[in-house]
């Protein structure tokens, strides 16, 4: 893939060890343009980003058998995201998607892109579908809201606007969450661009036509809105339950697809192993902890790891705060510290997945087989 254009604007920096690399994370100014963003003000570039086309008349029966969403009577131009899971309904693939009467349109990971289309070209057999990668051809675009006119490549007509579902619960979906969510404030929408026109995007940004915010401002509103993401807060144990993704990527209710044994049974009578929550980060010693740093509690006079930080950012309101992937058991009011290397960062839980979740299904305790109970009781 040649390199972004973006990435020639003055100021734009790209930082070491980021999850979008080959595009700017900042152009100087990382909370400015976090409020820019917010407002509805600026472009991301996210054409490091995958796109995948699926052809063919069969193509939304054929997906809507393979992954946890409804697609197979998606309308055209409507936007959903899906899941794909492995047998045991551990997370794989997380994918966005619109259709646009022709081509059904997936938005996946850089990282899992080919893994997808491999498994994705060896589940076709005879059905009238073709897999493609044409991430060569088309380049995502994030903005919030739809104030900034971005002109979306339209091979069929329809504009192909991915708007992010993850604003309200869809139909068939289910929120572990209580209260009220911050994904009401998460306008996010990616557009997808001719990569030709790459150029002339940045062009209207360096002649001040347009304005730009880099990857981070993009993460710390993500982070704000609680929207978990594969390449950040997914690994190899993760199942949907446990990020609170039953919300806009599972139809609870839809037939058999690879890992619904699990999703059904951890939603009715389990609960999630772990939770995804927000700590907010004790900012005195000025530092972000990284990716996979250490979560640990108090344990008597100890302490003991109960997770690890999947995305930690400095939000332009609500200060240095993070994701994270702690153990379910884990009380809700109890502070945690991480681990950043030899510093300690104290951090306080706001609870997005609660303890409590899953185990839905009313099920009647039997008693014990054997145990003979008295008359009357």
């Amino acid at each position: 893939m040649s390199v972004s254009p973006f990435l020639s604007l003055p100021g734009a920096i790209e930082l070491p060890g980021l999850n979008d690399r080959g595009v700017p994370s900042h152009y100087g100014s990382p909370n400015i343009e976090q409020r820019t963003l917010e407002r509805g003000q600026a472009i991301v570039d996210l054409s490091n980003r995958a796109v995948i086309s699926i052809t063919g008349p069969d193509r939304r029966s054929w997906v809507h058998s393979l992954a946890s969403q409804s697609v197979a009577d998606l309308a055209p131009g409507v936007s959903t995201e899906a899941l794909f899971l492995g047998p045991q309904g551990r997370l794989e693939h997380a994918v966005g998607i619109v259709d646009d009467g022709e081509t059904l349109w997936m938005l996946s990971e850089p990282e899992s892109a080919s893994a997808l289309i491999d498994w994705l070209t060896r589940m076709v057999f005879t059905l009238r579908v073709e897999v493609a990668d044409r991430t060569e051809e088309y380049a995502r675009i994030g903005v919030v809201g739809d104030a900034i006119d971005v002109e979306a490549a339209a091979p069929s007509g329809i504009p192909l606007s991915w708007d992010d579902p993850w604003g309200s619960v869809l139909p068939g979906g289910w929120q572990y969450a209580g209260g009220d969510h911050p994904s009401a404030d998460w306008k996010w929408r990616e557009v997808l661009v001719d990569r030709a026109s790459l150029s002339a995007l940045a062009d209207r940004v360096r002649s001040g036509e347009l304005r730009a915010a880099g990857s981070l401002a993009a993460e710390a509103l993500r982070v704000a809105a609680w929207r978990p993401r594969q390449a950040a807060e997914v690994d190899e144990k993760t199942i949907p339950h446990e990020l609170d993704w039953l919300r806009t990527a599972v139809h609870l209710h839809k037939g058999c697809y690879r890992g619904q044994e699990t999703v059904a049974k951890v939603h009715n009578l389990g609960r999630p192993p772990r939770r995804l929550v927000m700590l907010h980060l004790d900012g005195s010693e000025s530092v972000l902890p990284e990716h996979g740093a250490t979560v640990l509690a108090p344990k008597g006079d100890d302490e003991r790891e109960v997770g690890h930080i999947t995305t930690a950012v400095m939000h332009h309101e609500l200060g240095p705060v993070a994701l994270a992937v702690i153990k379910r058991a884990v009380p809700d009011d109890l502070e945690l510290v991480v681990l950043q290397g030899e510093t300690r960062i104290a951090a306080a839980q706001e609870i997005i997945v609660p303890p409590g979740a899953g185990a839905t299904a009313e099920v009647p305790r039997l008693p014990r087989l054997g145990v003979r109970t008295r008359p009357g009781r």
